[in-house]
């Protein structure tokens, strides 16, 4: 039995999130998800295109949610940890549950632990005894370590490493080929600039870069 899903966002993320609901359909003995479109408040008319070009439906604003099918599944395909986190409350509003999409190329590991909402892209790799939040999204080959929390809404980007026994507050953002060092901590609604290596713990709400990052 197919359950519907719609993504919420049109942008490049939310099309990426698109592939990895349609590799599991490929993988399994029969199509997990029915990929019922996009919402999208502000959809620009170039991603209109190529969510066309998907063969994928815009179905409208987020509130067509309010209306959506019995058992119908949402996942937010929204990059910035901060804009996915205030859409997700929104959302909570409709009764739509998440649906939590992992690519076959994915590795998750024993005692793993998540909320509701996770995307694990292809070539994502995660250890073991980590614990997830709701809508955490770890992008394309990036890799997290033993022990790791990372809070609700926290965003891994590509080749980004998180190290084993840290902790990521709610919001945070690692950027593309950062590393964060064994047991450190980022707190909420930081951003670890790409490239950075965080060797010390990182405050709230500031954003930091380089090697050593700062």
């Amino acid at each position: 039995m197919t359950v519907p899903l719609v993504v919420v966002g049109c942008g490049g993320h939310g099309r990426e999130v698109l592939t990895v609901a349609r590799a599991m359909n490929a993988t399994v003995g029969r199509p997990r998800w029915q990929l019922l479109g996009f919402v999208d408040d502000r959809p620009s008319e170039v991603n209109l295109k190529r969510v066309q070009r998907l063969d994928v439906p815009y179905l409208g604003g987020v509130t067509w949610l309010s209306e959506a099918p019995p058992d119908t599944h949402h996942v937010i395909g929204i990059g910035d940890p901060r804009i996915r986190r205030s859409v997700a409350h929104r959302v909570d509003r409709y009764g739509v549950p998440a649906a939590s999409l992992v690519h076959p190329d994915a590795t998750l590991g024993p005692d793993l632990r998540h909320g509701p909402g996770l995307v694990a892209f292809a070539g994502a790799r995660v250890t073991t005894n980590v614990t997830l939040g709701r809508h955490v999204h770890l992008n394309q080959n990036c890799t997290v370590g033993h022990d790791c929390v990372l809070a609700d809404h926290v965003s891994v980007n590509p080749l980004a490493a998180i190290s084993g026994g840290c902790r990521l507050d709610e919001g945070v953002l690692v950027g593309t080929n950062a590393a964060v060092l064994q047991g450190l901590r980022v707190g909420r609604d930081s951003t670890v600039g790409a490239g950075a290596c965080v060797v010390r713990d990182v405050a709230e709400g500031v954003v930091v870069k380089g090697v050593p990052a700062h």
